[in-house]
């Protein structure tokens, strides 16, 4: 049975993050999520009859989420420790999603660099719900450098964060409940009480990483900035974890986000965040660094912490 240490967790989240820097995302035919989103649209067309509502939800949400997380945690208890290891390692993998997110977003600055319209909207259109078809330059760079800053807690923060707490199976815990907000999470008629649920967990589940990513965002960029952007727009936006984190980022990188965007044939006049220049394709790469610079903070602050763990072990 492997004991998860902070000096061994440290080790296993560095193991975790090279894997995905290595591999990438796991292709679509063996990459779980697919599975479990296949699971989660049978267990929705079999609950969400308008019905029970939120109970409903809350079953469905039980259903999906229960089964796997407690064969992770009963895996990883039962398994020898370097079999362990190779799990816990393997969780954390399919949880993080930083390869995939430079993979798809640096394609996206490079077209605009180029003034390549139709490639950036056709880019653009495969990471945002919003309608790319008619957007303008300065409309998708908005997009990309959002998605950049509100992915990079929900694809790689969050679950770093549960992977801290509760190793691999609470990094795949984390991944699932996020996975189950984007997919049921909408305030439709279809989904306002069944989904109910489904925000609200990852609400709770996201609130404390989302903010120790923003004041991340806000230490390795403008912080004077960012700590301003997060204390007086955060609270206009309509999720309580997003708000924080794209505020911070946005004050931090001096680019402004938010405003008009077009979502099922509709404007919506989304809130103003952040300061300065408007988005580019710059901002997309400069984005992209915040990231990257705030998983090797987080990184070095695991080891840094581990270390000094051994430290007192052995002192």
């Amino acid at each position: 049975m492997l004991m998860l240490s902070l000096p061994v967790v440290a080790m296993l989240a560095v193991a975790g993050v090279l894997v995905d820097r290595l591999f990438g995302e796991p292709p679509s035919a063996m990459h779980p999520l697919v599975g479990f989103g296949r699971l989660a649209a049978r267990i929705e067309a079999a609950l969400n009859t308008g019905r029970r509502g939120r109970v409903a939800g809350v079953a469905a949400w039980l259903a999906a989420v229960a089964p796997p997380v407690a064969l992770a945690y009963g895996l990883a208890a039962a398994l020898p420790a370097t079999l362990a290891v190779v799990l816990h390692v393997a969780l954390l993998w399919f949880a993080l999603g930083a390869q995939s997110l430079a993979d798809h977003l640096a394609p996206i600055a490079a077209a605009l660099g180029r003034h390549d319209l139709p490639a950036a909207r056709a880019l653009t259109a495969r990471i945002v719900s919003r309608d790319t078809t008619e957007a303008d330059e300065a409309a998708l760079a908005r997009a990309a450098v959002e998605s950049a800053l509100e992915n990079g807690n929900d694809a790689i923060f969050g679950a770093l964060f549960w992977f801290v707490v509760a190793g691999g199976p609470g990094a795949l815990l984390f991944r699932l409940a996020n996975t189950l907000d984007a997919t049921w999470g909408y305030r439709t008629p279809r989904f306002l009480r069944f989904g109910w649920a489904a925000a609200r967990i990852d609400d709770a589940l996201n609130w404390l990483p989302a903010r120790l990513t923003a004041a991340s965002y806000a230490l390795l960029g403008d912080t004077a900035a960012a700590w301003r952007c997060w204390r007086t727009q955060a609270r206009h936006w309509d999720s309580p974890n997003a708000g924080p984190v794209m505020a911070a980022g946005a004050g931090s990188l001096n680019v402004r986000l938010g405003g008009p965007a077009v979502y099922h044939g509709e404007i919506e006049e989304r809130p103003a965040l952040g300061t300065g220049a408007n988005a580019s394709a710059l901002h997309i790469a400069a984005a992209l660094s915040l990231v990257t610079r705030t998983l090797a903070l987080w990184l070095a602050l695991f080891v840094a912490c581990g270390a000094l763990v051994l430290g007192a072990q052995h002192g």
